[in-house]
């Protein structure tokens, strides 16, 4: 009981930490593009944490290291695919997404920028863009969700649904409050919280010595310790190997990621920021693989302990080896990594029904504060639906992700990159791009077997590229307006503003 009393005082603390900073952002939050980007006042650290952190997810504590415990070095691939992808979206995107959206009439959200870059007065490409980061965020949200009822379930003994209830209104009220400028603050203690669990506890579970764990790992399955195979001893397909690796393409076209770039303070913080981001992305996930694996020693060692979910093993190592306090505080590192993502996902969401829905179709002549208002309902009414999915206990992180990844990574990466580069893209592609993208891989992840076990970004992404240039081909060079924006984006882009 006394260990259970030590974990809770140390969530609490941790949580009223983070209201506290919810509620000083909210002292700083007057306007739309305050509640939205933060005002683009952040420096390199926040910047590049906060993409980082709010990347990773729950994913990054339980998902990656339940993979890991699962299938041994093959969760390489997909460490390795992640980190390629955060290095080529600082370098390819970064720079070029945060001056087209200043020079774009200061674009706010994703859908507004594709809108104004080709001059779309139907509000068409604004409307199903949003309409497609509802539908992938709530299964990208639920996954947060599933991972907070997991954790409380785990830490607590509380019943999975009561368990997603509370974190669902942790992760609620910080974001309702302060909108970005909290959730991306709030990423900065997160994100080296879990940095700093994810190297702690494979190291303490394995006393500091990694000397030896290839061949004790080998001793209990060889296989474990290979690349290029199963579990099973099977070799690896193609389709296999290229599915893991291309979790790397999402990054161009993940919301909630972008949005750092946008609201970064300058051009010359980019740089700065993309190195702090990829070095936290290589940490942690190195640390991720780390805990599964020495999850899978502990477990194999300890015949009183039995493991049913492989993706609460990091748990099961803290409740195992530290005192009360100290797990309190590691655990709290799932928690961080849960809001962390949840919190900007809830807010990307809401930006969509407040910005692009309500202001744009509904009420055109909105006041900022009504904006404001119905942005933070939308928190309420959004993480509503995705706690209502997430109420399946044996919902998969994992799975849960890897759906909404590529549905963003498809449905927009193509478009947002073409966007950046190609002058001569107009409306048309953008709006087949976003549909074909989008489409592509709801249908994809409903067939199975022979090529469509390929991971549904992947098609989803070649066929969006496909149409975004055919299209735009086939219909003829965009405006003259739209080619002086373009014109004047590229003269923007030399200034470093």
């Amino acid at each position: 009981m006394n260990s259970t009393i030590s974990v809770i005082v140390t969530f609490i603390a941790y949580l009223v930490i983070m209201l506290m900073i919810g509620l000083w952002a909210y002292r700083k939050t007057s306007s739309s593009s305050d509640y939205f980007l933060g005002g683009r006042t952040l420096g390199p650290w926040p910047a590049a944490l906060s993409a980082g952190a709010s990347d990773m997810s729950g994913w990054l504590l339980l998902g990656l290291p339940g993979y890991a415990y699962a299938s041994g070095l093959e969760s390489i691939w997909i460490a390795a695919g992640l980190l390629v992808g955060t290095w080529a979206n600082w370098l390819i995107s970064a720079k070029r997404l945060r001056t087209f959206t200043i020079v774009a009439d200061d674009s706010l959200t994703i859908p507004e920028f594709l809108s104004r870059r080709f001059e779309d007065k139907t509000n068409l490409i604004q409307s199903i863009s949003a309409f497609f980061i509802l539908l992938f965020f709530l299964f990208y949200t639920s996954s947060g969700l599933v991972a907070g009822g997991k954790l409380f379930e785990t830490v607590f003994g509380l019943d999975y649904r009561y368990a997603v209830v509370v974190g669902t209104v942790c992760i609620v009220s910080y974001t309702m409050i302060g909108g970005f400028l909290a959730v991306s603050w709030t990423d900065v203690v997160q994100g080296l919280l879990m940095a700093a669990a994810l190297l702690i506890v494979p190291v303490a579970a394995l006393q500091g010595s990694f000397s030896g764990i290839a061949e004790k790992l080998g001793n209990i399955n060889p296989h474990l310790l290979t690349v290029f195979h199963d579990v099973k001893g099977k070799p690896l397909s193609v389709i296999a190997i290229v599915s893991l690796v291309a979790w790397g393409l999402g990054y161009f076209g993940q919301p909630h990621i972008l949005a750092r770039f946008k609201a970064t303070r300058s051009n010359r913080d980019l740089d700065t920021a993309r190195r702090i981001a990829v070095t936290w992305t290589g940490v942690s996930m190195g640390g991720a693989i780390l805990v599964g694996l020495a999850g899978l020693l502990f477990v194999n060692n300890n015949s009183t302990v039995s493991l049913a979910d492989g993706e609460k093993i990091f748990m099961v190592l803290v409740n195992a080896m530290f005192h009360p306090v100290v797990a309190g505080i590691l655990l709290a590192a799932i928690l961080a990594a849960i809001m962390s993502t949840a919190d900007s996902q809830l807010l990307v969401s809401s930006s969509a029904l407040a910005e692009d829905f309500y202001k744009k179709v509904i009420r055109p002549d909105a006041r900022t504060g009504e904006v404001v208002f119905v942005g933070r309902i939308s928190v309420i009414t959004i993480s509503i639906i995705a706690l209502v999915l997430a109420m399946n206990p044996e919902s998969s992180v994992l799975g849960l992700v890897s759906y909404a990844w590529a549905g963003f990574g498809a449905a927009f990466g193509p478009v947002l990159l073409l966007s950046l580069y190609w002058r001569n893209m107009n409306r048309f592609g953008a709006l087949a791009g976003i549909i074909t993208g989008g489409l592509t891989v709801v249908i994809w992840k409903k067939l199975n077997g022979g090529i469509f076990d390929l991971y549904e970004i992947v098609p989803g992404i070649i066929f969006s590229f496909i149409a975004v240039i055919a299209v735009s081909i086939i219909t003829g060079k965009p405006s003259e307006n739209t080619l002086n924006l373009f014109e004047k984006f590229r003269t923007a882009l030399e200034k470093e503003i």
